[in-house]
């Protein structure tokens, strides 16, 4: 098929439906915004899995998704979704850029939930956006930024909860969203070790309790067993659980 799209880690390809597409999972991996670039091997498969899952659980609880079904290991269709151009990351505790621009220490348990947005632009290196600049960019309208907010910390309340029965502790996440033909909002995109920080909550040495994309940036190691690990947690609790 010809694709319609190709990203850092997904292809977007059509199906007969024209509010449906194919997404391929790749087992690229990039950081940095793309500057450091490798594979993680079967990364593909494992996202794709996890992320099928998680929207099924999203579901249950009230939040629409994208997510229709997986049809392979690493294909998913979901509904045709306008991207809204801004990534939504939700921490719970100091790391990684909050920790560079404000000082915090890693590790800080935050007083509360931090919402906060980011241009979609690897060009001008992803900027963090005030609410009024999101608003003078006309990237989403206020009624839009309420309710992404309002989701973001639901999604975060879901998923905190969720992992700490696998025994792993939700840091931080990125979430993007859409809007689809009939202009509701849905969760899209995907919720992995791509774009969740996750820590194991059975060790205590920094770099040992790292189970997502820090391993590759940070060039930790064994990141295909961290994503293994976390795999093997979410699953076994949602079909045994």
């Amino acid at each position: 098929m010809e694709k319609i799209y190709e990203g850092k880690a997904k292809i977007l390809y059509p199906t007969d439906d024209k509010d449906i597409l194919l997404t391929q999972f790749k087992d690229d991996a990039t950081a940095f915004n793309a500057q450091k670039r490798g594979t993680i091997k079967g990364k593909g498969e494992i996202n794709c899995q996890i992320s099928s899952a998680l929207f099924q659980w999203l579901e249950s609880k009230g939040i629409a998704t994208h997510f229709i079904d997986q049809p392979a290991p690493r294909q998913m269709r979901v509904r045709a979704v306008k991207i809204i151009p801004v990534e939504v990351v939700v921490r719970n505790i100091a790391a990684g850029s909050l920790c560079r621009q404000t000082g915090l220490a890693e590790g800080i348990v935050l007083p509360f939930p931090l919402v906060e947005f980011y241009l979609k632009n690897d060009e001008l290196g992803d900027p963090l956006l005030t609410r009024d600049r999101l608003l003078v960019l006309e990237l989403a309208t206020t009624e839009q930024l309420k309710q992404l907010r309002s989701f973001a910390l639901k999604i975060n309340t879901y998923l905190t909860e969720f992992f700490a029965s696998c025994q792993i502790t939700l840091v931080d996440f990125k979430l993007e969203f859409g809007l689809d033909t009939q202009g509701n909002l849905l969760l899209a995109d995907e919720i992995s070790p791509d774009t969740c920080r996750l820590w194991d909550q059975q060790k205590n040495d920094p770099s040992d309790r790292v189970l997502d994309k820090d391993r590759f940036r940070r060039d930790l190691g064994e990141v295909e067993t961290a994503y293994q690990e976390v795999q093997q947690r979410v699953l076994e609790k949602l079909v045994i659980g």
